[in-house]
This record gives C-alpha cells, structure tokens and sequence, in this order.
C-alpha cells in the first residue's frame, strides 16, 4: 500500500517536476547504489512468485540485457511472500524514477488468477525498469512487452508510477492472467497521487490517443466477460471494470488538493513542499518503511542525479541527499537483521551449518551486523514520538525541517564541487567527495536521532513513564 505523488514542471518555483513517495512494508529496509553491471550474452535473471507466496505461482528466468544502470534504490525482505529482496523502484542514471505502488484488481481478476502463474511480479517489473529504462515511456514499453512475452505475477493487482524530466506514466498492472494492463500519461500541468494507483476513463476507441497505452486485449476481455458494452454508450473506465471501483481515495483527493494549492501561490511547489507531502502525519506513520523525493532533471553530469532519502517514515527522520556518483552509503544503512524475514532462525556463525543446508547462517554479513542499525535507530524515535505526538511531533519535525535547510543551503556548493571535478575529468575524486558528503550528513542525521531519543525517553519517563498499553498510539490519518 505505498504512495507516490507527481508534480508536473508548470507547478514547480524552479520550473523542475518532482515526484516522491515512500514504501509501506513492515520488513526490514535498506539503502543500496547498485552499479552499472555488464552480463555474460547468456545470462538470465529469476522472476515471479513461489507456491508459497498468498498468491502462488511458479518462479521462471528472463533473458538479461547485455549491460544494466546504474541506480540507488531501497530494498526490503517481505511482502505477501513474493521472493526477497523486493524493492519498490529508485532513480536511475538515466534519469528515469520508478514508483511502485499498491493498486487492487476486481474480485473476478483475482479469482481467475491461476494458480500456476508466471512472470515478474511487481517488484521485478520495478528492478527491471531501473535497470534498463531510458525514459518513462521505455519503462511503459518494458512492462507491456515482458507481460506480453512472459506473464505477470500478482498479488491481487498493482501499479508503477514512472517519471523522468519531460512526463510521467501511472501503469496498472491487473491480476487475472490476461496480461491486463493500461498506463496513462502525466504531463506538465498535472498533479497526480497514488494510494493506491488509478486510472479512469480510457479512450479505447481511439489506440492512438498520445496519452494512454494499454495490452491490445484490455478493450475485448472487458466485453468477453460481460464487463462493458460498446453498445450501451458508457465510456470505458478502467478503475470501474478492472479495479476496485473506487477512484480516488480520501487520502488522494486530500494531498492532491493540498498541492493544487500550494502550486497556485506566487511562489508554486518548492522541494520542501514535495517534504512536507512524505512527512505529513496525516499521512506517514509506522507503516512508511522510508520516504524519497526526486527532482526530474538532466544534470550536466550523470552523476550528480540523486534521491533525497529517509531511513524510514519521514516523521522520524530527515531528507538526506544521496548521489549517483555516491560509491557507498554508511554501513548503518545496510541491511540488518531487524525486521528482515527468516532472520529469527539463522546465526552469525556456521555452527549449525551443513554442506547441504546452510539455511541457519544470516544472510546478513557480521561486519555489518556489528554496526548500528539506522532503521532501529529511526524507528525508535518514531515510537517514542508516536507515544506522545500531541507533545513532541511539531518539535521534531522544526527539528528536521532545519536540518533540511542547511542540506539545502549547502546544496549548490556541494553539487559545484563535483561538476568542478567532472569537468575536469577527475571522476574519481568527485565520487570520493559526494560519497564523503552523503555517508558524513548520513550519519549526523543518525548521531542526532540518537540524541533525540535519549532526550524524549528520560523526559517521557520523568512526566508519563513508558507505557505498555497494547493499543498503538498515533496521530490521525487519512488513510
């Protein structure tokens, strides 16, 4: 159930269009830059779903392209069992921004999902994308042409929303196993939400309408079924044959509604804004595994694209910018063993290990194990904030909005220094000083984090005591 939003260029103060969002997992997350990758001409890449997952099917390999991006993206290790690791998308060298979000499927899409299904699943689809999209609409054209070639695994259906400097496409991707999909084009003038995806009218009358692109069966399954007629002049509304039926939801139609507003001051959508949108507790709460806002823009440089990230939800943690010239980030943002599934049972020694089964040993490595978890970390202070938010949540949110000012602030330098080093062809030491910069304010936004719970919990134990109420609190959403 995670959450996207896009805000076209004509609604931005500095005339770049942003698109933002964060994931809704509860497993463990984690930050990682993934390099350009050359592969042997007969490699493959493994995709789908196991019998295992809520919705079974069988696992099946793809061919690899001869050479992948360069990304950053976060990981995570658990949804409705599809295989690990997952990741909801990232931004790529190209420039080209992937968001996957939660989009339900009709009830009879899913009841004839078979149960032997094959394909890439959602997060595949998201990795692949990354890995060889160019523009937004090549990641269109990707997804319609390994559903076509492959099939899609679902978990009762879902949806991507792309970007990249000039447009941005919403893709919904059905269960059934029809190979149903339909995408729509976001522009300039748009601002556009996603929780879950949508898509409303579609001109399916018109195939080479420039906006929308779909499986060459979506117009025919929806008569076959008895879903729509051609005959009774009602347009064709995706959402209301395909989907839930329900279009917009609350939270959608409140945060686009918000940004419209913002966007007709004189001085329009700033980055900070695109913050606001991720961290607002009426919307972000536990179940935001990490927040991430992209400006859409062609750099002088490929590797001064970057993401703006949180470790987790954005209420408990600043926005830091991460490079794509970056080489590393910390080992505290790594993935750790907190949260990530099937960790409970295994050790970090090989103790219990066979030559035939080495299913005890974590998956995690021991040096990384033996640092601080940014995610524990974070989370901490999310729950000591949530237990009293009517007290601490506007501090600490000050408190992040300062730090956000000053990575701002310091932001042209930052970025003038390493064009300064690129153009003279020193790659190497631009690399060095953007991944000295991000691993340094990486871990100032953690070493303050830490500071932050020491003084919230010994002030929550000195007025209210730790509470051990089993009801949750937290502020209110919409959601």
């Amino acid at each position: 159930m995670s959450y996207a939003i896009y805000v076209g260029k004509n609604h931005t103060a500095d005339g770049i269009a942003c698109i933002a969002g964060y994931g809704d997992e509860p497993s463990s997350h984690w930050l990682e830059i993934v390099p350009r990758t050359r592969h042997a001409a007969n490699a493959t890449i493994t995709v789908g779903v196991t019998p295992q997952a809520d919705m079974p099917g069988v696992m099946s390999t793809l061919p690899q392209v001869a050479e992948t991006a360069r990304h950053i993206r976060t990981s995570y290790s658990f949804y409705k069992g599809v295989p690990a690791p997952l990741t909801n998308g990232g931004l790529n060298e190209h420039g080209v921004a992937v968001r996957d979000i939660w989009s339900t499927s009709c009830q009879a899409l899913i009841d004839m999902t078979p149960k032997d299904q094959t394909g890439p699943n959602y997060s595949d689809l998201a990795r692949i994308m990354m890995e060889r999209a160019t523009t937004a609409r090549e990641g269109v054209e990707l997804i319609g042409s390994l559903i076509a070639a492959h099939g899609y695994s679902t978990y009762g259906g879902n949806s991507h929303f792309i970007a990249d400097p000039d447009e941005a496409w919403v893709v919904i991707e059905y269960a059934g196993g029809k190979g149903l999909w339909c995408a729509e084009r976001i522009g300039a003038d748009d601002i556009r939400a996603s929780r879950p995806g949508y898509i409303g009218e579609v001109p399916v009358d018109d195939p080479d309408h420039g906006d929308f692109l779909y499986a060459p069966n979506f117009r025919s399954v929806a008569i076959e079924e008895g879903w729509w007629s051609p005959d009774k002049g009602v347009s064709f509304n995706a959402n209301l044959i395909y989907g839930d039926g329900k279009m917009r939801w609350d939270g959608v139609a409140w945060i686009e509604e918000e940004m419209r507003r913002r966007a007709a001051r004189p001085e329009k959508i700033s980055i900070t804004d695109m913050m606001w949108a991720i961290r607002t507790e009426k919307l972000t709460g536990d179940t935001a595994g990490y927040g991430q806002v992209v400006k859409l823009h062609h750099p002088e440089h490929t590797e001064l694209r970057h993401i703006w990230h949180t470790q987790i939800g954005a209420i408990a943690a600043p926005f830091v910018p991460v490079f794509m010239g970056c080489t590393e980030v910390p080992e505290e943002f790594r993935q750790h063993r907190y949260l990530t599934t099937g960790e409970d049972a295994r050790f970090l020694n090989d103790r219990h290990a066979t030559d035939d089964d080495a299913s005890s040993v974590s998956t995690v490595p021991q040096g990384i194990e033996s640092t601080r978890s940014a995610t524990v970390i974070f989370k901490r202070l999310l729950y000591l904030i949530l237990q009293r938010h009517e007290d601490y949540l506007a501090e600490i949110t000050t408190i992040w909005e300062a730090v956000e000012g000053r990575l701002l602030a310091d932001h042209p330098d930052v970025v003038k220094t390493a064009r300064v080093l690129l153009d003279a062809g020193e790659t190497d030491l631009a690399s060095r000083h953007l991944t000295y910069y991000c691993g340094t304010e990486l871990l100032a936004a953690l070493e303050l984090a830490e500071t932050l719970c020491a003084a919230i919990e010994a002030t929550t134990r000195a007025f209210h005591g730790i509470s051990v109420d089993m009801t949750p609190r937290s502020a209110e959403q919409v959601w």
